[in-house]
């Protein structure tokens, strides 16, 4: 099917066309034509799907300039909800649609004077409720009403937010939601604020054939200069470093640097102008290594990741198939590669206990030890022929460098 089949608006097409797009994905093909009608619509489908367009295409269609705010669309996280409004505004280049974006971090002014202008407002719960709370912002004629990435707003503890903010809006809205999993929360959100949605659900996205996973297991002390050997072997194209804590991702980020590759850290503890940055580098491929927490790179999509590394395993099966999610899409191969140190084994087998994933053991291959800078500054050389170059505070050294596969 191509996108002139779906009977998008021609400024629509033309816009989407110019982009390079040529076929729609199979969330598009499923939920346009039913949005399109005036259905409610429970999507489920994975980052990365092409979701923005199946729900933008045909609201962008209905959104008369002349008639103020007609739309809000909810996103978890700040860049997500950038990144929303920016393909938004790509779509309807052709149309004189205003389109404004506001979430917490910066000034509120600006957005105060975007609001009254915009026809569809993109944003995350906390700031939409401040800007309901001061009264500029109102919800009460909006045509639709749209929650993506649902099940990660749920995670993130944002479900009171998003019904409060329902609360504020007419009975005769169109309700969509698009969500990788369907939670009790999304079942919960459905029955109560929605009229017989139509459900769709996309066949997986990650190609189990195209990604492969693998794990290695390290020393503590050994995995930064693995990390790098794995790196400098694999040269990724573009590649997300999952890390455990901000701290963690401080000093990966730093060592890479002083190991000549580039990379940039994403955490919460960054200011949104400065995350906004470095999405900008990202999308332009200006950077090849995201160095991320969890919860920084919830809800970004970013297109041709080649690889995944996981430097700490998250707790759970879910948040595993999250990480490792982002690659191998549309076709493009992937690998999931992890790092496995003596903190690591429980949390290895809390994601095994999950037999839908499948990872294989590798043998760890000899590799250089480099020199690393810790977070505090103190320079630390690492030697390998006399294990680890004396006893940690941890009590001395085991002899050799492998662990028996436990998995």
């Amino acid at each position: 099917m191509k996108y002139n089949e779906l009977g998008i608006q021609p400024q629509l097409l033309k816009a989407v066309q110019e982009l390079g797009f040529e076929e729609p994905t199979e969330i598009q093909e499923k939920a346009i034509p039913l949005i399109q009608k005036g259905y409610d619509v429970i999507g489920q489908s994975e980052t990365g799907s092409g979701k923005t367009a199946a729900f933008g295409l045909p609201i962008l269609e209905k959104i008369d300039p002349a008639k103020g705010l007609q739309a809000i669309i909810l996103a978890p996280t700040r860049e997500l909800a950038e990144q929303i409004k920016k393909n938004l505004v790509a779509f309807s280049r052709y149309k004189r649609v205003f389109i404004t974006s506001i979430y917490g971090g910066v000034s509120m002014n600006p957005q105060i004077d975007n609001i009254r202008r915009a026809n569809i407002i993109v944003g995350t719960p906390g700031r939409v409720l401040d800007h309901l709370g001061r009264r500029t912002l109102n919800l009460s004629r909006i045509s639709f009403f749209v929650l993506d990435e649902a099940d990660k707003m749920f995670d993130m503890g944002f479900i009171d937010d998003v019904k409060q903010i329902l609360s504020y809006t007419n009975q005769d809205r169109q309700t969509l939601m698009f969500s990788a999993t369907i939670s009790t929360e999304v079942h919960f959100i459905a029955q109560r604020y929605m009229r017989d949605p139509h459900k769709i659900k996309t066949k997986e996205y990650v190609s189990q054939q195209l990604l492969k996973q693998v794990m290695y297991q390290v020393r503590k002390q050994e995995k930064f200069s693995f990390l790098v050997h794995l790196i400098r072997q694999e040269n990724p194209k573009l590649a997300i470093v999952f890390c455990g804590t901000r701290r963690e991702v401080d000093f990966v980020t730093k060592n890479l640097a002083n190991q000549g590759i580039n990379a940039m850290a994403l955490h919460g503890g960054l200011s949104q102008h400065r995350r906004n940055e470095i999405m900008e580098e990202v999308h332009g491929h200006n950077v090849h290594i995201l160095v991320a927490t969890d919860v920084a790179a919830r809800g970004i999509d970013i297109k041709d990741l080649t690889h995944i590394y996981n430097y700490s395993i998250p707790k759970t099966s879910k948040e595993y198939i999250h990480r490792i999610g982002r690659t191998a899409r549309m076709g493009d191969k992937g690998l999931a590669i992890n790092l496995l140190d003596e903190r690591d084994h429980d949390n290895m087998r809390s994601v095994l206990s999950d037999h839908a994933i499948n990872i294989e053991s590798l043998r760890t291959p000899e590799f250089p030890m480099v020199r690393v800078q810790q977070p505090f500054h103190r320079p630390m050389a690492v030697h390998r022929q006399h294990g680890y170059g004396g006893h940690s505070r941890h009590g001395p050294p085991r002899g050799g460098r492998r662990f028996h596969s436990r998995y």
